[in-house]
């Protein structure tokens, strides 16, 4: 299988194509050929060069990849798949939404698939993407599907949440998959199952912390096949460290409760319990929550360490989510690297593809060019 990986953000969904899973083993996939990826930030390319070094990458807006380019590095040979999907902050449904020209990279996607011709190709991206009307409110999602069907593609989309593909986190986002008209292809979602890991499932053996601390070593044995699965060989932790909170935060963090978040801390401040000067007067009902032990993170996000933003304080510690703890909820392993300041290092495990889910839509693609084998 030949494959093309635009807007590839740290590797998320490369991941899943460049290796298998076998006998509780990440190993590498010897029937998949990424032929180049494509990414615009400069510490999420640095990171996947580090991680996959043996696939071109061009750190370059796509706007610029010209035709000559891409030709030279196909070659003669069909490409059968293009993954990936533009960035999502357009059509997210926290914070404001434009359809700017963030939200009008598919058509760069589509410049691609003119290019390139592929067999197939998966086009990610948020949930939102669902209710996203145009400049002239039009469907989003309907415009895109019109614009790859006339493209010569059958076109059908699905969301797919993580946890059913055996990772630790709530995390819905549509997946569009195409297949060329001319070619006998059917695809077939994946299917997956009733069992849930938990947040705890994933990370309890990784080393407890102090806000304003980091940890590399391991103090525990894992304890269950997914943290085995995670380390593997691995000696050494990278990204766990804990952010440092203020008085306000830090007054939150200490009230709240598994599963509780602001309206339940609003209600000890409203039963005299806590000074009305800590009252969170803004956010969301799921912000400033603590997390709970037995159940599926939330979706990982950029802000894992901002509980203003999102709940995201850990179901035991007095500290928010570390940047290794968003990496093993999205299935990275703990060998994966990230690259740039702490900002960038959580916006590329927040962006990503979980690759435990990317290894599940694989497995499809590998039966669908295989005429269903």
């Amino acid at each position: 299988m030949r494959i093309v990986d635009l807007f590839s953000g740290v590797g998320g969904m490369t991941f899943g194509f460049y290796y298998s899973l076998e006998n509780g083993k990440f190993v590498k996939n010897k029937n998949c050929e990424i032929v180049f990826a494509n990414e615009k930030s400069k510490s999420a390319a640095k990171a996947f060069g580090l991680n996959f070094h043996d696939i071109e990458m061009l750190n370059r807006d796509i706007k610029y990849l010209k035709e000559q380019t891409i030709s030279n590095l196909i070659g003669t040979g069909e490409i059968d798949l293009i993954i990936g999907g533009p960035p999502c902050q357009s059509f997210t449904t926290i914070g404001v939404r434009k359809y700017d020209d963030k939200a009008r990279l598919y058509n760069e996607y589509i410049r691609m698939l003119k290019i390139i011709k592929p067999k197939m190709f998966i086009f990610e991206n948020v949930k939102g993407i669902l209710s996203m009307k145009d400049g002239t409110n039009y469907s989003v999602l309907k415009r895109i599907k019109d614009r790859f069907g006339k493209e010569g593609y059958s076109v059908s989309d699905q969301v797919l949440n993580a946890v059913n593909y055996g990772i630790p986190q709530y995390r819905e986002r549509v997946f569009i998959v195409g297949t060329r008209k001319d070619i006998n292809i059917s695809w077939v979602f994946p299917e997956g199952d009733s069992t849930r890991l938990t947040i705890k499932d994933a990370i309890s053996d990784l080393p407890s912390l102090l806000q304003g601390k980091t940890k590399s070593i391991y103090e525990k044995e894992p304890s269950n096949d997914y943290q085995k699965l995670m380390r593997f060989s691995n000696e050494s932790l990278t990204y766990h460290y804990a952010a440092l909170h203020g008085d306000k935060i830090n007054t939150v963090i200490k009230n709240i409760k598994q599963g509780q978040g602001r309206l339940d801390f609003n209600k000890l401040i409203d039963e005299g319990l806590v000074d009305e000067e800590y009252r969170l007067t803004s956010g969301y009902n799921n912000t400033y929550g603590r997390l709970t032990a037995k159940k599926p993170c939330t979706t990982i996000t950029h802000n894992m360490s901002t509980p203003s933003s999102l709940r995201c304080i850990h179901y035991s510690q007095n500290r928010a989510l570390t940047p290794r703890e968003g990496a093993r909820i999205q299935s990275f392993p703990d060998w994966f690297q990230f690259s740039g300041n702490m900002s960038e290092v959580k916006s590329q495990v927040g962006n990503a593809v979980p690759p435990l889910l990317a290894i599940a839509l694989y497995g499809q693609a590998q039966k669908a060019l295989n005429g269903g084998q």
